[in-house]
């Protein structure tokens, strides 16, 4: 950080604040805020590269007052480092094009992501004293800030929006160890704030209550799916051939709807993160859930 500081420290066009102690995202982020005076905050991840126009694209969505937040798409900008990253690009793809997408036909994109989000400071204000002090079961959180202060925005009565066409690349993990991590958290976030939300969604359309119930319900029935078909194999060692095949015929039609949206062979290539999910995902969504 510190080149960086003393090349732009002098600039008139940027101010720094250095805080004293590393007190975490949420604080800092905060402390910057307080400290803005436009009527507009690009919030940008340190790992994240902008295109020249998304500001730009960004703002044009933010002229309707009754907009509090604006995501853009995101894009890995080490797709092709592993296996792994092309896998993440794909789904970012999907997270975006689809869920957040389908999302924003209602005004109501349940997380606008922090590489890329701006957000309405005349609204901030009125949510950042909420934002600063939440406790989960008697303590601070220090995670999930993205997901929070967007189910903040839209408890307040704005809407959250997505512009595809505002592109932002940013780094993913290269290998499982990270990437099984920021699941981790992710799944954390994702579990403690789908409470908080569940009391907002009367006031919403009613597909975004059936979305998110199809977040939550559709991990659960293939963890049982996966569990009986494995108890299935022990205890009278048949292969469980209808399970198998359901899953492969589920993700094939996935991919190949995916492949054809975004006109690209490389989405039949996400079938290979099925396993992955079975595997590796669910048993950590457990865990989560567990500890949260």
């Amino acid at each position: 950080v510190a080149p960086i500081h003393r090349i732009y420290a002098s600039d008139p066009r940027f101010s720094f604040i250095l805080l004293e102690n590393n007190v975490g995202k949420r604080k800092a982020q905060i402390a910057a805020i307080r400290s803005s005076s436009g009527d507009l905050v690009l919030n940008v991840d340190s790992d994240t590269i902008l295109a020249a126009d998304v500001v730009t694209k960004l703002v044009l969505k933010m002229h309707d007052p009754g907009i509090g937040a604006a995501m853009g798409q995101l894009i890995a900008s080490n797709r092709n480092q592993t296996w792994l990253t092309r896998l993440i690009d794909m789904e970012y793809w999907l997270a975006c094009n689809e869920e957040r997408a389908a999302q924003a036909r209602f005004g109501a994109v349940m997380c606008c992501c922090g590489p890329c989000a701006m957000y309405r400071r005349s609204a901030l204000a009125l949510l950042l004293d909420q934002y600063e002090a939440q406790f989960f079961r008697g303590k601070p959180s220090d995670f999930g800030e993205d997901r929070h202060l967007t189910i903040l925005m839209l408890k307040a009565g704005f809407r959250t929006e997505y512009v595809p066409d505002a592109i932002a690349a940013t780094v993913v993990p290269h290998s499982l160890p990270p990437y099984l991590r920021q699941q981790l958290r992710w799944a954390r976030s994702t579990f403690r704030d789908t409470f908080l939300a569940w009391r907002l969604l009367p006031e919403l359309d009613g597909y975004l209550t059936l979305d998110v119930i199809g977040q939550n319900l559709g991990p659960l029935l293939l963890a049982i799916s996966s569990l009986a078909a494995l108890a299935q194999f022990l205890v009278d060692g048949s292969i469980p051939w209808w399970t198998g095949l359901t899953i492969a015929a589920m993700t094939t039609v996935r991919c190949s709807v995916a492949a054809l949206r975004a006109r690209e062979l490389r989405f039949i290539g996400f079938s290979l993160h099925t396993p992955i999910n079975i595997f590796l995902l669910l048993p950590l969504k457990a865990y989560a859930l567990c500890t949260l």
